[in-house]
């Protein structure tokens, strides 16, 4: 893809995993999302599935802290901010906010639940993060044009070395998808894909942006 004018003036920054100062953050994949009955689903979920189970598999194989994020609202607020934007959705304590069981996730790893798009606004993700000494973050999920793009700009506003494998990740469009990940390449983070985030974690590979300076 290539660079306007404005964002030519990138410096290219490799980044190398290390399983100690790394976290996996998984974004919203919960069933209100993906799985027939939710209320706002985005089609084809399953194409992600392979991408983030190797990034799971290897998380875990790594002890590399996985992160599941939730988005969960109460009902009862006399102005709920995403609800005036979005059908109502994702009522905490119920089905719709589950991770899907595609991934596997378990209880004994971090579940952050969150009422906004960004998974650092008024939780405990942030201190979570900074008592596990982690700086850097692998983010995915969706979808990634509003709850993962909110995530990582918190992320990298907070101090964090960010990297988006791109198929992991979903938007709620093509035009979206492609115009996220070029915005979070050439400002917020690195972009790349699963295979390589997995090569890093594993033999401290190299990731390198998909946008080149």
């Amino acid at each position: 893809m290539p660079l306007d004018v404005f964002s030519a003036h990138l410096n290219q920054h490799v980044v190398r995993l290390d399983p100690k100062r790394a976290a996996f953050l998984v974004i919203d994949m919960i069933n209100e999302f993906c799985k027939p009955g939710g209320k706002m689903v985005l089609p084809g979920y399953e194409a992600l599935l392979p991408a983030q189970t190797a990034l799971i598999t290897a998380a875990r194989a790594a002890a590399a802290p996985v992160i599941w994020v939730h988005d969960a609202h109460r009902p009862g607020m006399r102005h709920e901010r995403e609800w005036a934007k979005r059908t109502p959705h994702s009522l905490e304590n119920t089905w719709a906010t589950e991770i899907i069981e595609d991934l596997g996730a378990r209880a004994d790893e971090i579940h952050v639940v969150k009422r906004r798009y960004s998974a650092f606004f008024q939780t405990d993700l942030d201190l979570t993060l900074k008592d596990m000494q982690i700086d850097q973050l692998v983010v995915f999920g969706v979808v990634t044009n509003i709850c993962v793009r909110s995530t990582v700009h918190d992320a990298f506003f907070n101090g964090y070395e960010v990297v988006v494998p791109a198929d992991a990740c979903a938007a709620t469009g093509s035009r979206e998808q492609e115009s996220s990940l070029y915005d979070i390449a050439t400002h917020f983070g690195v972009v790349s894909d699963a295979e390589s985030v997995v090569a890093s974690l594993n033999r401290g590979a190299a990731i390198s942006n998909m946008i080149a300076a």
